[in-house]
Protein backbone atom coordinates (compact mmCIF):
# COMPACT_ATOMS: atom_id res chain seq x y z
CA UNK A 1 0.00 0.00 0.00
CA UNK A 2 1.32 3.70 -1.06
CA UNK A 3 1.58 5.86 2.49
CA UNK A 4 2.15 9.61 1.90
CA UNK A 5 3.77 11.86 4.51
CA UNK A 6 3.65 15.26 4.18
CA UNK A 7 6.13 17.80 5.99
CA UNK A 8 5.57 20.95 7.66
CA UNK A 9 7.56 23.64 5.68
CA UNK A 10 8.48 20.91 3.12
CA UNK A 11 7.76 21.37 -0.46
CA UNK A 12 8.21 17.41 -1.07
CA UNK A 13 6.19 14.73 0.61
CA UNK A 14 7.86 11.52 1.43
CA UNK A 15 6.10 8.49 -0.35
CA UNK A 16 6.65 5.14 0.27
CA UNK A 17 5.24 1.58 -0.51
CA UNK A 18 4.36 -0.63 2.66
CA UNK A 19 3.32 -4.11 3.16
CA UNK A 20 1.45 -3.11 6.38
CA UNK A 21 -2.57 -2.83 5.74
CA UNK A 22 -4.71 0.74 5.86
CA UNK A 23 -5.71 0.28 9.86
CA UNK A 24 -2.00 -0.64 11.04
CA UNK A 25 -0.58 2.29 9.23
CA UNK A 26 -3.67 4.21 10.71
CA UNK A 27 -3.10 3.03 14.12
CA UNK A 28 0.71 4.06 13.80
CA UNK A 29 0.11 7.33 13.01
CA UNK A 30 -2.38 7.87 15.50
CA UNK A 31 0.17 6.51 18.12
CA UNK A 32 2.51 8.85 17.06
CA UNK A 33 0.53 11.65 16.75
CA UNK A 34 -0.43 11.30 20.65
CA UNK A 35 2.16 10.47 21.44
CA UNK A 36 4.32 13.32 20.62
CA UNK A 37 7.16 11.26 19.80
CA UNK A 38 7.80 9.99 15.87
CA UNK A 39 6.49 7.99 13.47
CA UNK A 40 8.56 4.33 12.07
CA UNK A 41 7.49 2.92 9.10
CA UNK A 42 8.96 0.13 7.21
CA UNK A 43 8.44 0.02 3.37
CA UNK A 44 8.57 -3.27 1.22
CA UNK A 45 12.73 -3.34 1.24
CA UNK A 46 12.80 -3.40 4.61
CA UNK A 47 14.23 0.59 4.87
CA UNK A 48 12.89 2.70 7.74
CA UNK A 49 11.39 6.17 7.83
CA UNK A 50 11.10 7.94 10.68
CA UNK A 51 9.87 11.30 10.94
CA UNK A 52 9.27 13.21 14.11
CA UNK A 53 5.27 13.59 15.07
CA UNK A 54 5.69 17.23 15.75
CA UNK A 55 6.14 18.14 12.15
CA UNK A 56 3.72 15.49 10.20
CA UNK A 57 1.55 17.52 8.24
CA UNK A 58 -0.97 14.86 6.71
CA UNK A 59 -0.57 11.41 5.63
CA UNK A 60 -2.01 9.73 2.89
CA UNK A 61 -3.09 6.23 2.86
CA UNK A 62 -3.28 4.28 -0.99
CA UNK A 63 -6.04 1.84 -1.34
CA UNK A 64 -5.00 -1.37 -0.93
CA UNK A 65 -4.61 -2.91 -4.34
CA UNK A 66 -3.95 -6.61 -5.53
CA UNK A 67 -1.37 -6.69 -8.39
CA UNK A 68 -3.03 -8.17 -11.55
CA UNK A 69 -1.50 -10.94 -13.22
CA UNK A 70 -1.82 -11.50 -16.92
CA UNK A 71 -3.82 -9.47 -19.99
CA UNK A 72 -7.16 -8.38 -20.10
CA UNK A 73 -9.29 -6.25 -21.50
CA UNK A 74 -11.06 -3.47 -19.41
Amino acid sequence: MEVKIGIQNIGRELVLESTKDADEVAKLVSEAISGGKELRLEDEKGRQVIVPASVIGYVELGAQETRRVGFGAL
